[in-house]
Protein backbone atom coordinates (compact mmCIF):
# COMPACT_ATOMS: atom_id res chain seq x y z
CA UNK A 1 0.00 0.00 0.00
CA UNK A 2 1.23 3.58 -0.51
CA UNK A 3 1.10 6.26 1.93
CA UNK A 4 -1.14 8.68 1.08
CA UNK A 5 0.68 11.46 2.90
CA UNK A 6 3.72 12.21 0.89
CA UNK A 7 6.44 13.88 2.47
CA UNK A 8 7.50 17.19 1.40
CA UNK A 9 10.18 19.39 2.48
CA UNK A 10 10.67 20.99 5.44
CA UNK A 11 8.81 24.47 5.32
CA UNK A 12 6.25 23.73 2.61
CA UNK A 13 2.52 23.54 3.21
CA UNK A 14 0.83 20.35 2.16
CA UNK A 15 -0.89 21.77 -0.43
CA UNK A 16 2.40 23.07 -2.03
CA UNK A 17 2.62 21.75 -5.85
CA UNK A 18 3.05 22.20 -9.19
CA UNK A 19 -0.83 22.59 -9.82
CA UNK A 20 -1.24 24.04 -6.22
CA UNK A 21 0.79 26.96 -5.08
CA UNK A 22 1.75 28.00 -1.81
CA UNK A 23 -0.87 30.28 -0.53
CA UNK A 24 1.13 31.60 2.58
CA UNK A 25 3.73 32.94 0.14
CA UNK A 26 0.85 34.71 -1.74
CA UNK A 27 -1.39 36.32 0.98
CA UNK A 28 2.39 37.07 2.68
CA UNK A 29 3.28 39.22 -0.16
CA UNK A 30 -0.39 40.84 -0.29
CA UNK A 31 -1.25 44.35 1.43
CA UNK A 32 -4.24 44.55 3.36
CA UNK A 33 -5.46 47.77 4.88
CA UNK A 34 -5.35 48.59 8.42
CA UNK A 35 -8.25 47.60 10.51
CA UNK A 36 -10.06 50.99 11.61
CA UNK A 37 -10.15 52.26 14.58
CA UNK A 38 -12.57 49.85 16.38
CA UNK A 39 -14.04 52.84 19.39
CA UNK A 40 -14.89 55.06 16.21
CA UNK A 41 -16.39 52.11 14.11
CA UNK A 42 -18.61 50.75 17.37
CA UNK A 43 -19.81 54.82 17.67
CA UNK A 44 -20.45 55.38 14.02
CA UNK A 45 -22.54 52.17 13.90
CA UNK A 46 -24.05 53.36 17.28
CA UNK A 47 -25.30 56.68 15.25
CA UNK A 48 -26.33 54.98 12.32
CA UNK A 49 -28.74 52.98 14.83
CA UNK A 50 -29.72 55.77 16.64
CA UNK A 51 -30.64 57.59 13.39
CA UNK A 52 -32.52 54.59 11.55
CA UNK A 53 -34.54 54.30 15.19
CA UNK A 54 -35.15 58.34 15.30
CA UNK A 55 -36.19 57.97 11.81
CA UNK A 56 -38.58 54.90 12.87
CA UNK A 57 -40.05 56.95 15.76
CA UNK A 58 -40.77 59.89 14.02
CA UNK A 59 -42.36 57.66 10.79
CA UNK A 60 -44.53 55.89 13.79
CA UNK A 61 -45.23 59.16 15.55
CA UNK A 62 -46.47 60.47 12.21
CA UNK A 63 -48.58 57.02 11.00
CA UNK A 64 -50.01 57.60 14.42
CA UNK A 65 -50.89 61.21 13.94
CA UNK A 66 -52.72 60.47 10.43
CA UNK A 67 -54.71 57.73 12.15
CA UNK A 68 -55.91 60.38 14.80
CA UNK A 69 -57.10 62.59 12.08
CA UNK A 70 -58.55 59.62 10.26
CA UNK A 71 -60.39 58.68 13.09
CA UNK A 72 -61.18 61.98 13.85
CA UNK A 73 -62.79 62.43 9.97
CA UNK A 74 -64.81 59.13 9.95
CA UNK A 75 -66.60 60.48 13.36
CA UNK A 76 -67.10 64.11 12.11
CA UNK A 77 -68.49 62.33 8.99
CA UNK A 78 -71.09 60.16 10.54
CA UNK A 79 -72.27 62.82 12.80
CA UNK A 80 -72.95 65.15 9.55
CA UNK A 81 -73.92 61.84 7.69
CA UNK A 82 -76.90 61.38 10.49
CA UNK A 83 -77.69 65.05 10.57
CA UNK A 84 -78.43 64.36 6.86
CA UNK A 85 -80.94 61.77 7.26
CA UNK A 86 -82.65 63.76 9.93
CA UNK A 87 -82.93 66.47 7.30
CA UNK A 88 -84.43 64.76 4.39
CA UNK A 89 -86.74 62.81 6.50
CA UNK A 90 -88.71 65.97 6.83
CA UNK A 91 -91.46 66.32 4.29
CA UNK A 92 -90.84 68.81 1.37
CA UNK A 93 -91.06 69.48 -1.46
CA UNK A 94 -89.22 67.34 -4.25
CA UNK A 95 -87.30 70.23 -5.54
CA UNK A 96 -86.67 71.54 -2.31
CA UNK A 97 -85.12 67.87 -1.51
CA UNK A 98 -82.75 67.42 -4.98
CA UNK A 99 -81.75 71.01 -3.98
CA UNK A 100 -80.71 70.30 -0.22
CA UNK A 101 -79.45 66.73 -1.84
CA UNK A 102 -77.08 68.69 -4.70
CA UNK A 103 -75.83 71.22 -2.13
CA UNK A 104 -75.12 68.57 0.88
CA UNK A 105 -73.31 66.45 -1.92
CA UNK A 106 -71.11 69.52 -3.16
CA UNK A 107 -69.87 70.15 0.52
CA UNK A 108 -69.06 66.39 1.14
CA UNK A 109 -67.15 66.17 -1.36
CA UNK A 110 -65.44 69.64 -0.95
CA UNK A 111 -65.03 68.03 2.44
CA UNK A 112 -63.49 64.73 1.04
CA UNK A 113 -61.15 66.26 -1.05
CA UNK A 114 -59.82 68.74 2.02
CA UNK A 115 -59.44 65.84 4.38
CA UNK A 116 -57.74 63.61 1.91
CA UNK A 117 -55.50 66.59 1.09
CA UNK A 118 -54.66 67.07 4.92
CA UNK A 119 -53.90 63.12 5.76
CA UNK A 120 -51.07 63.48 2.54
CA UNK A 121 -49.80 66.38 3.74
CA UNK A 122 -49.30 64.99 7.14
CA UNK A 123 -47.57 61.77 5.63
CA UNK A 124 -45.76 63.54 3.27
CA UNK A 125 -44.57 65.69 5.99
CA UNK A 126 -43.97 62.80 8.35
CA UNK A 127 -41.66 60.68 5.59
CA UNK A 128 -39.50 63.96 4.77
CA UNK A 129 -38.49 64.64 8.43
CA UNK A 130 -37.76 60.86 8.61
CA UNK A 131 -35.57 60.76 5.03
CA UNK A 132 -33.89 63.70 6.21
CA UNK A 133 -32.65 62.68 9.36
CA UNK A 134 -31.17 59.37 7.48
CA UNK A 135 -29.97 61.86 4.80
CA UNK A 136 -28.12 63.73 7.39
CA UNK A 137 -26.41 60.75 9.12
CA UNK A 138 -26.01 58.75 5.78
CA UNK A 139 -23.35 62.16 4.77
CA UNK A 140 -22.36 61.91 8.21
CA UNK A 141 -21.21 58.44 8.08
CA UNK A 142 -19.49 58.82 4.49
CA UNK A 143 -17.49 61.69 6.10
CA UNK A 144 -16.41 59.74 8.91
CA UNK A 145 -15.73 56.42 6.76
CA UNK A 146 -13.40 59.03 4.56
CA UNK A 147 -11.90 60.50 7.78
CA UNK A 148 -10.73 57.07 9.22
CA UNK A 149 -9.55 56.41 5.38
CA UNK A 150 -7.06 59.85 5.43
CA UNK A 151 -6.27 59.36 8.58
CA UNK A 152 -4.77 55.98 7.48
CA UNK A 153 -2.58 56.77 5.15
Amino acid sequence: MSDSSQSKPPGTSFFATPNFPDFTKLFADMKFPAMPDMEAFVAANRRNIEAITAANRIALEGAQAVSRRHMEIVQQSMAEMTEAVRAFATPDNPQAKAARQAEMLKKIYEQAVGNIKELGDLIQKSNAEAVALLNRRFTEALDEVKSLAESKK
